[in-house]
C-alpha cells in the first residue's frame, strides 16, 4: 500500500515498457487511437513506484499557444495514467500536481491538456477549466480542429486569452 502522501519522482525514461507496467500493456490506454491524430511526445516525466512497480505518470512538454498575433509558451500535459489496480489513491493529483509545480519553474504561462469527454470532471476536480471554443492543434498534413476537449490551468496568473486558440505543435 502506498503511503499517503504518495512520493512522486522524476523519471529518468519513460518508455513504452513503462507504460506497459503501468497498464498491462493494454491497446490504446489513452482512448485516443480513433482520432487518428499524430502526438508529441513528452520530455519530463513524472511518476509514483509501489513496491518499485511504476504505477501512475505525467509527462510534460513545452509548447506554444496562439491567439491571434499573441504567443503564450504552454506546458502540455499528458500520459496521465494510473495503474488500474491503484487507482483511487490520489495518484493522478499527485503526478499532475508534481508537472505543474515543475511547469511554473519554466516560465510557462498555462498548463494544457486534452482528454477525453468522461474525463473532464477529474481534471476539473483538479482545478482545471475548459478552454471556450476549444483549439486548433498541427497536423503533419497541417492544422486541425482538436476533437477532444482542452482544459487549462493557469501558472502565472490570469486568465485563457480569448479568442480562436491554435497550438503551434502537434497535441500532447
Amino acid at each position: 500500500m502506498i503511503s499517503s502522501p504518495p512520493s512522486v519522482i522524476r523519471l529518468a525514461q519513460y518508455t513504452t515498457t513503462e507504460l506497459d507496467e503501468i497498464t498491462g500493456g493494454v491497446p490504446d490506454p489513452f482512448g485516443v487511437a480513433g482520432t487518428g491524430l499524430t502526438w508529441l511526445p513528452k520530455e519530463a516525466h513524472f511518476g509514483v513506484r509501489d513496491h518499485g512497480r511504476l504505477v501512475a505518470h505525467a509527462g510534460l512538454v513545452r509548447v506554444t499557444v496562439a491567439v491571434g498575433a499573441a504567443r503564450s509558451p504552454v506546458a502540455g500535459l499528458g500520459g496521465v495514467v494510473v495503474a488500474p489496480d491503484a487507482r483511487g489513491r490520489g495518484l493522478a493529483r499527485a503526478v499532475v500536481a508534481a508537472a505543474m509545480a515543475h511547469a511554473r519553474d519554466t516560465g510557462a504561462e498555462y498548463g494544457l491538456l486534452f482528454c477525453l469527454p468522461e474525463r473532464v470532471p477529474l481534471y476539473e476536480h483538479l482545478g482545471w477549466r475548459l478552454v471556450d471554443g476549444g483549439l486548433d492543434v498541427e497536423q503533419p498534413d497541417g492544422p486541425v480542429r482538436m476533437p477532444l476537449p482542452a482544459l487549462w490551468t493557469p501558472l502565472a496568473g490570469g486568465a485563457w486569452p480569448a479568442g480562436r486558440a491554435a497550438l503551434l505543435s502537434l497535441p500532447m
